[in-house]
């Protein structure tokens, strides 16, 4: 049997509003809804049934008395009503005093004690919208101790702005679905479970199990209204000796947490203690999170395999190549790089100089990982694009344009992974950094084409790199990797050949390669060219290949419109000039189309305002938490974190720095949650992962929680 279990004050309309989001079949209200389908993701997540009985718990009073009979003519409305089960408290109308609502309180604990005992196997389900605030404030209370399946909320719009029907609130007016236009503001939703405590069940000595024997509340018959009178017992104060964090997290508590944040967050956290989650939104990110941050189970959705390694893996890798090279490859490799050698300061050219010898680049870049000294490396790699330490908007500071921020990745890429003995030492590399990184899932990204000429090759590196992955990446914690292939917008012919690869690979590869990517300058993108792209793109939206786009990186946003509308992504890297389209940005919000944003490459590439740099002193603010509190859907990702210098955890903490009030730990931990949500995973195997990311995340939290004695969590300081 299931249970719905509210608390009612003069606003009766929120129980059939709760109603609708368990049983739509019998209650349609958000049929018409703009956000339907997340409503019924809601339910379907979160596994919500059809209650069979409607508990209510209220005062006394006029008004009171006015919502119980308009919600019973409500239910005899429905095709087949819940049975209808209400208490009141008897002298008890609005909560004056101490004592009034200590028994107020008395009677909704004793009412979930009650319920949790009656479900035979079934759910119980608590609606936190109704009635006072210290009403809902108990039953979350009572729900968190005595456990629930699901805590419910109503986010409604101020009376004022609600539409006539839902003002007039008329029984008949609840019984069908409400227009679009009346759901304006209105948003059903699960805000967290309860888990029965431990300590309710002990058997020591004289501490006994609770159960309602010894708490009893009447039972009232189908649309029966017991006024109970209440007894010197109390459940709650028994409940208080038993948990160490009872009774603390309050409803309007809840409430007010719900209405600030634009996005839910791990389920499991709303069942820490308030002053935890108070914690986790208090602290700002800066450099000492990075150890916090890096423990998080985490996933990476943006991440080029050809800038994944730092200089010292290369290094390694060039080392493995210049083994492989017979004693006559190696001589020439090192006359044809001989002058950059003796050199501290290279020319600017020196990649065209490299790419334009009839040598293997593999045996020149080898010679140089092996030869040259790490000071002459990271001079001509990072400081000639440095100011003052530091990379900075290199698009617009040089004419070579985005050259100047791929130069670190010179010595690695395709550079390295055209030679046959580079794959086994670079991948494992990029496993090994990963799981430093406390990776649970990463999608790298490549063009097999820059590396292997044939199509019959590209498979053959593509199958490499999977076996490679199936035996090196379990470990603990567990790294999951998937690829994407990358087609370049600024050819045609190589981007239908990058389809035909990806959907081929599907097929012989299993679910290793998920999706499919368009890269390559934007600014020589047009609307023609993104039509005919569309039409080579035809076998992977046939094959349903996940899409997602480089676009509006420092580019107009009709770039990013173009993206959505013509090549029909599910996530959008970077999308920086998104807030440009002020209709487009909504369609992002109303589809949660995803957008990869990469603080440290975007810093980079476009330029930013930073606190650190004067030379940003003019540019933009980077819209990162503009867009977060304007309700996007997106999560944060490295790009190329061997040219970038650095790890996921780093860039979470750039964007704080990047942002005027910065991130908090709590709005962190949701934008993490927003990465595993959008992989391009299997929705079974993807929910299973975030599951146990969840239970992960949880036992950081609470185990630092319950460690606690009296002030800051230590969640918060460590």
């Amino acid at each position: 049997m299931n249970i719905l279990l509210c608390t009612l004050g003069q606003s009766w309309a929120v129980i059939p509003e709760i109603y609708a989001l368990l049983a739509p079949e019998q209650c349609p209200l958000y049929q018409q809804h703009p956000q339907h389908e997340a409503i019924e993701a809601v339910r379907q997540r979160y596994d919500l049934t059809a209650p069979d009985e409607l508990w209510v718990v209220t005062t006394a009073g006029d008004d009171v008395t006015s919502g119980l009979e308009r919600l019973q003519g409500w239910c005899r409305g429905l095709p087949q009503p819940p049975q209808l089960r209400a208490w009141r408290t008897t002298e008890v109308g609005d909560i004056a005093s101490e004592a009034e609502g200590n028994r107020v309180r008395e009677l909704i604990y004793r009412a979930v004690l009650l319920a949790s005992e009656r479900l035979e196997g079934g759910r119980l389900f608590l609606s936190l919208a109704g009635g006072r605030k210290t009403m809902s404030a108990d039953l979350q209370s009572a729900g968190m101790q005595m456990g629930c399946h699901a805590l419910l909320h109503v986010i409604a719009p101020p009376v004022k702005q609600l539409s006539e029907r839902l003002r007039r609130a008329n029984p008949e007016d609840l019984l069908t679905p409400l227009a679009t236009e009346d759901c304006h503001g209105l948003l059903p939703l699960v805000v967290g479970v309860g888990r029965r405590s431990e300590l309710l069940d002990v058997n020591a000595g004289d501490t006994h199990p609770i159960c309602s024997r010894d708490y009893p509340l009447p039972f009232p018959e189908d649309t029966e209204i017991i006024d109970w009178p209440g007894d010197d017992r109390s459940l709650p104060a028994e409940l208080e000796q038993r948990e160490q964090e009872s009774g603390r997290l309050l409803g309007n508590y809840l409430e007010t947490l719900v209405r600030e944040e634009p996005h839910g967050n791990w389920r499991s956290l709303y069942r820490l203690p308030p002053r935890t989650i108070d914690a986790l939104r208090q602290k700002r990110l800066d450099g000492d999170d990075e150890d916090w941050l890096r423990a998080l189970p985490k996933v990476d959705l943006h991440r080029h395999i050809g800038g994944a390694i730092g200089l010292a893996a290369q290094r390694k890798v060039g080392a493995a190549i210049w083994e492989d090279l017979a004693p006559n490859e190696q001589a020439a490799a090192l006359d044809a790089v001989s002058e950059l050698l003796k050199t501290r300061e290279w020319p600017w050219d020196w990649p065209r100089q490299i790419r334009s010898r009839d040598l293997p680049r593999s045996h020149q870049i080898a010679a140089l990982l092996v030869h040259a000294d790490d000071a002459a490396l990271q001079h001509n790699l990072w400081q000639v694009t440095e100011i003052n330490g530091r990379r900075f908007a290199l698009k617009s500071r040089h004419q070579e344009g985005f050259s100047a921020y791929e130069r670190p990745g010179e010595l690695a890429g395709s550079a390295l992974l055209g030679h046959p003995a580079a794959l086994r030492p670079y991948l494992s590399a990029v496993l090994a950094g990963a799981h430093a990184e406390g990776l649970w899932y990463l999608e790298l990204r490549g063009s097999p084409h820059k590396y292997r000429d044939t199509l019959t090759g590209q498979l053959e590196f593509l199958r490499e790199i999977r076996d490679q992955v199936a035996s090196e990446a379990q470990m603990t914690p567990p790294l999951l990797v998937r690829f994407i292939i990358i087609a370049d917008r600024r050819n045609s012919q190589k981007a239908e050949q990058a389809v035909n690869l990806a959907v081929q690979a599907r097929q012989e590869l299993g679910d290793f390669v998920v999706g499919l990517d368009i890269a390559g300058d934007e600014s020589a993108d047009s609307e023609q060219s993104a039509r005919l792209l569309a039409d080579k793109f035809d076998p992977a939206f046939a094959a349903c290949l996940p899409i997602t786009i480089h676009a509006g990186e420092g580019e107009p946003a009709d770039k990013i419109w173009a993206a959505a509308y013509r090549l029909h992504a599910d996530r959008v890297g970077h999308g920086l000039t998104l807030n440009q389209h002020a209709d487009l940005r909504d369609r992002f919000r109303d589809r949660s189309l995803c957008l990869e944003l990469c603080p440290t490459s975007n810093l980079e590439v476009v330029g930013f305002h930073h606190p650190d740099l004067p030379e940003s002193r003019g540019f933009p603010r980077y819209p990162l938490m503009d867009y977060w509190r304007y309700g996007l859907t997106l999560t944060l990702c490295t790009d190329n974190p061997g040219i970038s210098r650095t790890t996921l955890a780093r860039e979470y903490i750039t964007a704080s720095r990047l942002s005027t009030d910065g991130i908090s730990r709590w709005q962190a931990l949701a934008m993490i949650r927003q990465g595993f949500r959008h992989a391009f995973l299997p929705a079974d195997l993807r929910s299973r992962i975030i599951k146990q990311a969840d239970a992960t995340i949880y036992r950081l939290h609470i185990r630092n929680s319950n460690d606690d004695g009296p002030g800051e969590t230590k969640a918060a300081s460590t």
